[in-house]
């Protein structure tokens, strides 16, 4: 009874998180893996309560099993190099910093963005020598390019414009990475990769695939609230970039 309890009540806590991913209107669906592992969770303890386990074929259960144990050590192993870089500030005097892109609203970047865009501005302000690029293409429910968003907000906040080159044609990080190699020499210049702290390992390492000879991370800052979905999130984006090649 205890576990039928403790099943439904993680199902429920699923629930209300996926919902709560829902409301931010973040851009992309998913939230919908939080209603999935709910669906999971509320199925377990239906079998449980009932005592059905056994009417599930021995072969099903023990593939499941191994599944699942597969998916933790992955998990173990994703957020071991996610941590690893979450606290990057990057190098001093860099040539260039890469801001990834991320959502744009009508009314500008949004948090996830803005944070990416604080800590590129921070850097600026400290390092007067250095380049930004922003890089980030116009998804089909944003109103105009992520890069030239992202530069409106930055010259607003004090960056002047001749410090700041736009890459507006990129979809997802390896192509905010790969196209943005085109405005700088990646073989000399020395590139800081600058998103949010569970983003930096990914960005960093596309990077270095994509041949930034001397390269480094520079971490903005995230949600509490929403990291175990962007660590989630990420753990996928690590799986899917390695399967595709990128990293």
């Amino acid at each position: 009874m205890a576990i039928t309890i403790l099943l439904f009540i993680l199902s429920l806590a699923c629930i209300f998180y996926g919902i709560s991913i829902w409301m931010i209107r973040s851009g992309t669906a998913f939230f919908l893996v939080w209603f999935a592992i709910a669906a999971l969770l509320l199925l377990s303890a239906f079998l449980t309560h009932k005592n059905k386990w056994n009417v599930i074929p021995s072969w099903i259960r023990i593939s499941g099993c191994i599944l699942i144990l597969i998916c933790m050590v992955y998990m173990i192993l994703a957020h071991t190099l996610v941590f690893s870089h979450f606290s990057e500030k990057g190098k001093p005097d860099l040539d260039y910093i890469v801001v990834l892109g991320a959502q744009v609203k009508e009314n500008g970047p949004s948090a996830v963005t803005k944070w990416r865009l604080e800590a590129a501005i921070d850097y600026l302000n400290a390092n007067p020598e250095t380049i930004a690029v922003v890089s980030g293409g116009q998804g089909m429910n944003e109103p105009a390019p992520e890069a030239v968003v992202m530069k409106k907000y930055m010259t607003e906040k004090g960056i002047d414009e001749s410090r700041i080159l736009t890459e507006e044609r990129s979809r997802n990080t390896a192509e905010n990475i790969e196209f943005s190699a085109k405005l700088f020499d990646i073989e000399n210049d020395s590139i800081g990769i600058v998103t949010n702290n569970f983003h930096v390992y990914r960005g960093v390492a596309i990077a270095k695939h994509f041949g930034y000879k001397n390269v480094c991370g520079i971490a903005g800052a995230s949600s509490r609230r929403y990291l175990p979905n962007n660590l989630l999130r990420e753990s996928v984006g690590i799986l899917k970039d390695f399967l595709c090649g990128n990293l």
